[in-house]
């Protein structure tokens, strides 16, 4: 089982430790942040988060039974007026817990903040096409794709493809609550 809170100095070495190479950082953050992850591109991105306007909650994942940070994940572009939004920087950071559903976990509890305490009604994300576990990962909790962004990010001497998804609060209440 895990919890959230909200990111945190405290927070930042842990996080950038996982960051490892300029692809991970690309695959887990997209464009918003430069290798090597630095606290001082933290510091920034949590500038205006974490209140009750901000466009954009910023969480540590903990994990009941030992109370270590094992993972992050975001909810950004907050538009209250849309009433949308949009998961991002998902990452199940501690190897050792990979595998076992905190990722599933992870999904539920951001849109149960989304569509429970926030009230959207619109919730997408992005992720790039081989990334098969975390696809399956988010259709399980009832994304859909859709369309691909074919060659949208450059890394190296390669393209990557980013498929957009997203879910409905109807669609979420569907599967929740049947």
């Amino acid at each position: 089982m895990i919890k959230f809170r909200f990111f945190e100095r405290s927070d930042f070495q842990q996080l950038i430790n996982w960051i490892e190479t300029p692809e991970f950082l690309l695959q887990w953050a997209g464009p918003k942040f430069n290798f090597p992850l630095t606290e001082q591109q933290l510091e920034t991105y949590l500038k205006d988060a974490n209140n009750a306007s901000s466009s954009v909650l910023v969480y540590s994942v903990i994990e009941l039974e030992t109370g270590n940070v094992i993972g992050h994940i975001s909810l950004g572009n907050i538009d209250r007026n849309n009433k949308s939004a949009r998961v991002g920087k998902v990452l199940v950071g501690d190897k050792n817990v990979r595998g076992k559903g905190i990722g599933l976990m992870m999904m539920k509890e951001i849109l149960n903040i989304a569509f429970e305490e926030l009230k959207l009604r619109r919730v997408s994300l992005g992720v790039f096409d081989f990334n098969a576990p975390a696809i399956a990962c988010y259709e399980k909790v009832g994304f859909k794709k859709e369309r691909l962004l074919r060659d949208s990010r450059k890394i190296g001497d390669e393209y990557w493809s980013l498929w957009e998804m997203s879910i409905l609060e109807n669609e979420w209440k569907a599967i929740n609550f049947g």
